[in-house]
């Protein structure tokens, strides 16, 4: 294991010699009173270098002021895929898809029933998993419709034919579980309804979950600021005490947060980056300007209150985006990888996600070899890096046989590729340090600015914001399951020291 770096941030402009000395950070990590409450924002397809970029460039924002006062992990790296439900899953509980069972918010599990079938006439075992805002009672409207659609869920044989809403399908708890369970009020807005797994399993873990419909805004950029800041919105009620909706008054919640999503859509469907280096297109440059103003409302709320020294805030990212570097984009219809899984295997194929990743689920495990070689065959016009198959599957990863739901096949492209047949300049869910390499910052005014080196998992989020709260990070299933450890170079005392 590589040991565990601290270095000075040299673009902060701090004062040097108030800082403990960089080498005593390694044995004596920081030590802080636990935290009232902790603020968590994901900053969806933030990477490290967006961060550290904007920090340096923007002194007097919001994200500065955070990392003056906080630990900045520079090698923080999000599971794969990094799609933005994996993505989640780590942050909130600190699993890997091989112990939490989520692998994409597309994905397929061989022991379900597909929605509208029956489990005792289903042609076939093995059901599409998809929990976006195809799921909604009615997706154009902001609301979802108000509730998730049970007739378009998938059913679980195991369970007398259950429609598996989205909690249903996690198989590991999450810290809002926790806390609720200690009696901390919990609650989180983000992108779909089908963030209900956010609850954990036991469908209860977030008493106050907003989750406006993105789909209702169409995809024009310049919906999304607005779109953000309904999410915004809803904390700053939080934060003076009442629901997102501003009723009641059920006290401010001890864990907290949102998601943002214009910088994702700007990387998508903008301009794109400028340099190798994340110089940011005049799009992405706007999308973090907005989110950095909303970021200082919600700052300037916490301080209006005085809670902003008992407020623990995380920084970080469900997924990165790819690619970064101009020119190396290159789009491949997905189609074209369709075509030669159906010409050396016939009727094979159960399911495919193609993004800037490959995810193929078969329906005749026997052909995954053929399906293998014709993809290797074909890799160069396929735009393939490497194929995963059998016992060579990414880490953290269950086995076909062993895990329900696990894909046969995992397609690795090479950087750049996105399989679309769209106009999309970058995607996320894949392999490489652009899909993966995200932003993560904790921050309290009590904390010195530093930098940690080291590389980490966004797994390890979780158990540091329950130990932040002090709270036992074992009582994470991933904690127990995996070991998860929380992130270096913080430590909460706890009631014994």
């Amino acid at each position: 294991m590589m040991p565990t770096i601290f270095r000075v941030t040299p673009t902060l402009a701090l004062a040097c010699a108030m800082l403990v000395p960089v080498a005593a950070y390694a044995d004596q990590p920081t030590r802080l009173a636990p935290a009232e409450r902790v603020l968590l924002i994901s900053i969806d397809g933030m990477h490290d270098q967006d961060l550290a970029r904007y920090v340096a460039s923007h002194p007097g924002s919001a994200l500065a002021s955070l990392a003056r006062h906080g630990v900045t992990y520079r090698n923080a790296l999000t599971p794969v895929p990094s799609d933005s439900f994996p993505g989640m899953v780590a942050l909130v509980s600190g699993a890997s898809p091989a112990t939490s069972g989520v692998y994409y918010d597309d994905s397929f599990d061989r022991k379900l029933v597909p929605a509208g079938e029956s489990c005792t006439t289903a042609r076939s075992p093995g059901a599409e998993v998809v929990y976006d805002d195809s799921i909604d009672r009615d997706p154009k409207r902001i609301d979802g419709g108000g509730a998730i659609e049970a007739t378009r869920l998938p059913r679980d044989p195991a369970r007398h034919c259950a429609p598996v809403y989205p909690h249903d399908y996690m198989r590991t708890n999450t810290v809002f579980e926790v806390v609720r369970t200690a009696g901390g009020r919990t609650a989180w807005a983000d992108k779909h309804l089908a963030y209900d797994f956010v609850h954990g399993p036991s469908g209860q873990g977030v008493d106050d979950l907003y989750t406006p419909e993105i789909a209702a805004v169409g995809e024009k950029l310049a919906a999304f600021p607005a779109y953000d800041n309904l999410k915004v919105d809803a904390l700053l009620k939080q934060i003076e005490g009442r629901d997102s909706r501003g009723s009641g008054s059920p006290g401010v919640p001890r864990l907290f947060g949102m998601n943002f999503q214009q910088l994702s859509v700007a990387q998508k469907s903008g301009d794109g980056y400028r340099d190798a280096h994340a110089m940011p297109g005049d799009a992405i440059g706007k999308a973090l300007d907005q989110i950095d103003g909303s970021l200082q409302r919600l700052l300037s709320a916490l301080a209006a209150r005085h809670l902003e020294t008992s407020t623990l805030v995380v920084i970080a990212a469900k997924h990165g985006q790819s690619p970064i570097t101009p020119g190396q984009l290159r789009r491949i219809d997905g189609k074209h990888v369709l075509d030669v899984i159906a010409q050396s295997a016939p009727n094979a194929l159960s399911k495919a996600t193609l993004d800037d990743v490959g995810l193929l689920w078969l329906k005749q495990p026997r052909a995954t070899q053929t399906i293998v070689k014709a993809l290797r065959a074909n890799a160069k016009t396929l735009g393939i890096e490497h194929v995963y198959a059998g016992e060579d599957m990414p880490e953290g990863w269950g086995r076909v046989g062993r895990d329900s739901r696990v894909p046969d096949i995992a397609i690795e492209t090479t950087y750049g590729v996105i399989y679309t047949h769209g106009t999309k300049v970058a995607e996320h869910g894949g392999f490489h340090d652009d899909d993966r390499h995200v932003a993560l910052l904790i921050s309290r005014p009590d904390i010195a600015a530093q930098e940690v080196d080291a590389p980490v998992s966004t797994r390890q989020v979780a158990p540091t914001l329950l130990q932040a709260l002090a709270l036992k990070p074992g009582a994470l299933d991933a904690v127990r399951r995996e070991g998860t450890t929380p992130l270096p170079g913080i430590v909460f005392r706890t009631t014994a020291d």
